[in-house]
């Protein structure tokens, strides 16, 4: 019985080694890749066009940012469902838009400072 026990805490470490040493390593590239001087210029491109590109869409959805607003403060479930669950990698979850939109228009939302963003794709899921 000792021994199964023994042999079950080994492959227990064995196991949790690998994840860490996965981990480190993907994180190791990761830094790698984000300091490279024109991945952090293509980065801060990105950030200026999707911020041009809110303010441009700004007039033309702005009233979804209102509708999200007031069904947050009216705690309205039938409206918040029905928003995108589109996520911004920097901001979060904002993309105030109805769900299905992806096909003809970009994400649009409001970031924590006030400013509009609007982008293409999702952010993957962090929960």
């Amino acid at each position: 019985m000792g021994d199964s026990s023994t042999a079950d805490r080994v492959a227990a470490a064995v196991q949790r080694h690998a994840r860490l040493r996965a981990w480190w390593e993907a994180e190791a590239a990761i830094a790698a890749v984000t300091s490279d001087p024109e991945v952090r210029r293509l980065g801060e491109e990105i950030r200026k066009e999707e911020a041009c590109l809110g303010l441009e869409l700004r007039p033309r959805f702005q009233p979804l940012q209102d509708r999200y607003d007031r069904a947050v403060r009216d705690l309205d479930a039938e409206a918040l469902i029905r928003t995108c669950y589109g996520k911004h990698g920097r901001w979060g979850r904002i993309c105030v838009l109805t769900e299905g939109h992806e096909t003809t228009e970009p994400h649009w939302g409001i970031t924590a400072e006030g400013r509009p963003v609007a982008w293409v794709g999702s952010a993957p899921d962090d929960d």
